[in-house]
């Protein structure tokens, strides 16, 4: 059972929607798919504003017949949205000229950042591009996502770790993580540090509960955890 599948793709048309909501004919259907990725792209990689510091969790795409709706899911939307909505109008703009269609765009803010995978883990390659300890850095950011109310996390670095000269894998593990139970809200993320050394892969899983269960809303309070003593198992 040495097989690894994305827990994303595994639930997806399951339990979870996709991030891309449209039909399209076969002479389009390639087409339409550049365009969505063309989208998420300069979303990640603006040219000239820095959108990857609001925490862009992820991007979600519906077409209809007229209009082309991008909703961001952000931690801090502020950051988007700018002055007076000044800087969300212009990026609309900058997405209408990229593909040529008319676009509706609306951001979502993430009632807590800490049990979404994505943002802790381009946290984490931030803070190595900082060259911060890799394993302080693991530790860190898994108690502060179980503090928040994860169930588990997992965290698993890859490459020349500490400036070391052969490559390897670190990871750390807190609470549950039960990858293969289907009903199980499995948040993945991954993405890169560029240190000098050279890349360094962060992939991160957290359990955020099962589905059903509000881990997700804009209420903190509700799902925060207990104010006992918490414990970390490892397994």
């Amino acid at each position: 059972m040495g097989q690894k599948v994305n827990p994303i793709s595994f639930r997806t048309g399951v339990m979870e929607g996709w991030q891309s909501r449209w039909y399209a004919p076969k002479a389009e259907f390639a087409t339409l798919l550049v365009e969505d990725k063309k989208i998420r792209d300069f979303v990640a990689k603006h040219p000239t504003q820095n959108y990857k510091a609001a925490g862009i969790d992820r991007v979600e795409i519906e077409r209809t017949r007229d209009e082309v709706k991008v909703t961001l899911f952000v931690a801090r939307p502020g950051l988007i949205i700018g002055k007076k909505g000044q800087e969300v109008e212009r990026l609309q703009n900058e997405m209408q000229n990229l593909i040529g269609r008319r676009i509706n765009l609306k951001v979502e803010e993430i009632g807590r950042p800490d049990l979404q995978a994505q943002l802790v883990g381009e946290k984490i390659a931030e803070q190595l591009q900082r060259r911060a300890s890799f394993r302080r850095t693991m530790k860190r950011a898994a108690e502060e996502s179980m503090d928040a109310g994860a169930k588990g996390i997992k965290i698993q670095l890859a490459g020349r770790l500490g400036g070391a000269e052969m490559a390897r894998r670190e990871k750390h593990i807190s609470g549950s993580i039960p990858l293969s139970t289907i009903r199980a809200k499995i948040s993945y993320g991954f993405c890169e540090a560029l240190t000098a050394q050279g890349q360094i892969g962060v992939q991160v899983w957290i359990n955020q509960g099962n589905y059903g269960d509000e881990v997700d809303g804009s209420d903190a309070k509700a799902g925060q955890a207990s104010k006992g003593p918490k414990r970390s198992y490892k397994r």
